[in-house]
């Protein structure tokens, strides 16, 4: 089995979850279970933020154009509901279903396309980037799922490559993965260190940072966080291991 993970960062007006995400910067979206056929796809999905926050989701989901998973850049036709399942002051389950037409472009159904059935899928959604990690068979065409991937979203979206491995060195680490990094993420994680990001006090900010490297102030924020979420996981999980470890006799 591999697994394949990549964010898409939408531009503004192109996706409206997205949108919502990005007028509220500290609320998250990540699916609780997603399954396509080849006619259909329904997902459920947990947000958390502000009050605020989860009312401009659920609008998102329930009041756009078209459906928010769907990649064509104008109404497809399709057939869609949401639905809230549970409701707090900082949490929303969404349960959607989606019945597609021919005009109608996912990346699930993409990924059927291309890699094949039996296609494992998990999604977070936070700003503009919406990340996808898919653990799949390793039998279908990855390069035609990107070119096809890329070809769908146009110019309403750029593709990160951000992880593609087997799922038993996902799991465990390997020495040759520079601990599981993409090259974005190293890259904006080097030079976070080098011009003193991580000092305290900081030696320049994250805007600093992100226009000496020449991108998106929102792009190098998700990808410092993604790089620290990853060391900090690992690290907490090779901790584990080691506190395991029986103690030489």
């Amino acid at each position: 089995m591999r697994e394949l993970v990549f964010a898409l960062e939408y531009e503004p007006g192109c996706n409206a979850v997205a949108d919502a995400l990005a007028e509220h910067p500290d609320a998250r979206v990540r699916s609780l279970s997603l399954h396509a056929t080849a006619e259909r796809l329904w997902r459920v999905d947990h947000a958390t933020g502000t009050p605020d926050a989860l009312d401009a989701i659920a609008d998102a989901f329930r009041d756009g154009d078209y459906y928010a998973d769907c990649l064509a850049t104008d109404d497809c036709g399709a057939t869609q509901t949401t639905r809230v399942l549970d409701r707090t002051d900082d949490t929303l389950v969404l349960y959607s279903d989606w019945e597609r037409t021919p005009a109608c472009a996912s990346v699930p159904h993409i990924a059927r396309d291309h890699l094949g059935d039996g296609v494992l899928f998990e999604t977070r959604h936070e700003g503009r980037h919406y990340t996808w990690r898919l653990i799949h068979s390793g039998d279908g065409d990855v390069p035609a799922f990107f070119d096809a991937l890329e070809t769908a979203v146009g110019e309403c979206a750029r593709t990160e490559m951000l992880r593609s491995t087997d799922t038993t060195a996902a799991a465990g680490g390997s020495e040759g993965d520079r601990n599981g990094l993409s090259p974005e993420q190293e890259a904006a994680l080097q030079a976070a260190v080098e011009h003193g990001y991580y000092e305290s006090p900081r030696g320049i900010d994250v805007g600093e940072l992100a226009a000496h490297l020449g991108v998106p102030r929102s792009t190098l924020t998700y990808r410092l966080r993604r790089a620290e979420e990853h060391l900090a996981k690992r690290y907490v999980a090779d901790a584990r291991v080691t506190a395991d470890r029986p103690a030489p006799r």
